[in-house]
């Protein structure tokens, strides 16, 4: 994928009937959605049922109701956040979203991302067992906060810690925001809930890394 990507540690294996409702969360969403794999999705995901308002009349711009990020207000941070103009921004942001780890697929992706990881289990206060990457297929401004967004949407069903790498100087911008359970890796990784990534969706600085 060409974008990015973000992850969600889990402390262990994901239960039949929380694949189902993973399942069903993605359908949901989903304009196109093809199932590779028990867990792994193939979606088209209009940003609108994100929470993302598209209408694209003439000169009109209200990029965030953003019903998904909780309690945040819109306001004019989040008015200029990361620059988003909806006409020229087609709604339907592609994905790969797909479950991880001993005996459901990519192990050795999941070893390889998961090897001496010691900071982060303290942090996590668990060992992960397995995971969930939820991989953007493009990378626009719109594909950052969408992938913020459809992460913390999946947590919402299958619980988890979302695992968010950051760009230089976002360490200390993060580390305030709520939901956040702990900064990692010299400040280049941060650790959180859903309701971290709706707040963090939400702030002026925000942008994933590619």
């Amino acid at each position: 994928m060409s974008g990015p990507t973000l992850a969600i540690e889990l402390a262990e294996p994901l239960a039949p009937a929380s694949l189902q409702e993973f399942r069903a969360l993605m359908v949901g969403l989903s304009s196109h959605f093809d199932e590779k794999r028990p867990g792994f999705f193939d979606v088209n995901v209009p940003v609108e049922r994100l929470g993302v308002d598209d209408r694209r009349e003439e000169d009109w711009q209200k990029p965030f109701p953003l019903p998904l990020l909780g309690n945040a207000s819109v306001d004019e941070e989040l008015k200029a956040l990361v620059g988003f103009n909806p006409q020229r921004e087609d709604g339907r942001r592609p994905f790969l979203v797909y479950l991880m780890g001993p005996g459901v697929g990519d192990e050795s992706i999941f070893e390889a991302e998961h090897a001496d990881e010691p900071e982060v289990e303290a942090i996590l206060g668990f060992r992960p067992t397995h995971a969930v990457n939820v991989s953007a297929g493009c990378n626009r401004e719109i594909d950052h906060v969408a992938t913020a967004l459809l992460t913390a949407a999946v947590m919402d069903v299958i619980g988890g810690v979302a695992n968010v790498e950051l760009l230089d100087g976002q360490g200390s911008v993060v580390a305030g925001l709520p939901g956040v359970l702990g900064i990692a890796g010299d400040d280049w990784m941060a650790l959180g809930s859903a309701e971290f990534l709706r707040a963090w969706a939400g702030h002026p600085d925000f942008r994933l890394v590619k």
